[in-house]
């Protein structure tokens, strides 16, 4: 054989003439996976938002009660006092004509007509959704930061003293109805139990009368037990699930490999391994931070917390349907939004996700 016919027979063959895709075809493989990503995951969230559209209208019609007596206030109202309230709203129309003008003004931001403050419903939400994200926000802030701190520091001692301890504690307290917790700590230092007196109000936003940096105390002072309940409840999830997936990285290689260098273990722990397992972390930060705009609906409710979880409360029992299925469309939507902005995070942290 010639060396004039080895190259193309090696191109032939196979070798390294013939090896891989053509030049810039890689590159512009990684250069369209995130778009395509990005694409798929914006669609599913749209679908799951017209998903939770359609639910929203049709389960909250199986609750018992007629939202129009609630109206009248108990009153003997005749037939055509009734006839006109439901023509008011619309409920004198075929079901299907109902659901298709819910979804065209919805679509536009409207939401409906609160039935028992004729009011539009975004206006009350609008309202509530400030003192929520107050109590919430603040709860999440520090659930979260005590979780993965001591969720990292178990794992890191895995089988320790205070692995165990924190653990135990944090599977008890998650396995705690928040309402128990929240009305368990009213008695005790609300109302005040032998020797311990009661050091926080019962419920409610500000005694009220408070003005400047007296109003910030109030309100600082009545959200002490509600953030105390969410954050006891919430906490041992997060540090569950970061020591989990931290105990995951502790035998790869890399982390052998730091060691190996010199690397003392609490740098390893916050410049490798940390940052290797925060993923799914990320997915339950997420989820929790699109809760925040819910709120915790019993928490709320225990402690009379003027938010959305305490409206959606109230307007459950008339049943009040606009502002229903409105709380709820944004309570289902926050959580969407926040969970598919952490799917489209996930590649910039890992490239492989987007693959």
């Amino acid at each position: 054989m010639t060396a004039e016919a080895t190259p193309s027979l090696v191109g032939r063959t196979g070798g390294p003439a013939g090896a891989g895709p053509p030049a810039g075809r890689g590159a512009r493989g990684r250069g369209t996976a995130y778009p395509r990503y990005v694409a798929g995951k914006l669609g599913g969230a749209a679908v799951s938002l017209l998903a939770v559209l359609v639910t929203s209208f049709f389960l909250f019609r199986l609750i018992p009660g007629d939202p129009v007596k609630f109206m009248t206030g108990g009153r003997q109202v005749s037939t055509e006092q009734l006839g006109a309230y439901r023509r008011e709203f619309g409920l004198d129309l075929p079901l299907w004509e109902q659901f298709t003008d819910y979804c065209g003004k919805a679509l536009t931001g409207d939401l409906g007509t609160s039935y028992q403050f004729r009011a539009p419903v975004i206006d009350k939400i609008s309202e509530a959704l400030p003192n929520t994200l107050l109590l919430t926000g603040t709860s999440f802030v520090l659930y979260t930061a005590i979780g993965v701190f001591l969720g990292t520091r178990a794992a890191w001692r895995n089988g320790g003293l205070g692995d165990r301890l924190h653990t135990g504690l944090a599977l008890t307290l998650y396995s705690i109805p928040s309402f128990w917790l929240g009305l368990l700590l009213i008695i005790v230092f609300s109302v005040g139990v032998g020797p311990v007196p009661g050091l926080f109000p019962t419920g409610g936003m500000e005694s009220g009368g408070e003005e400047g940096f007296a109003y910030v105390l109030d309100v600082a002072h009545h959200l002490v037990l509600p953030v105390v309940t969410l954050v006891a409840v919430e906490y041992g999830q997060t540090l569950l699930v970061t020591r989990s997936a931290l105990l995951d990285e502790m035998g790869s290689d890399y982390l052998t490999t730091a060691r190996a260098k010199g690397l003392r273990d609490d740098l390893v722990r916050r410049r490798h391994a940390v940052p290797n397992a925060l993923l799914p972390t990320m997915t339950l930060v997420a989820i929790n931070l699109g809760r925040t705009v819910a709120g915790v609906i019993l928490v709320e409710t225990v402690f009379s917390w003027p938010g959305l979880g305490g409206l959606f409360y109230q307007a459950l029992s008339v049943p009040d349907l606009p502002l229903v299925q409105g709380l709820f469309f944004v309570f289902a939507a926050a959580v969407i939004v926040m969970n598919t902005l952490a799917d489209l995070v996930y590649p910039l942290l890992d490239p492989r996700v987007a693959r």
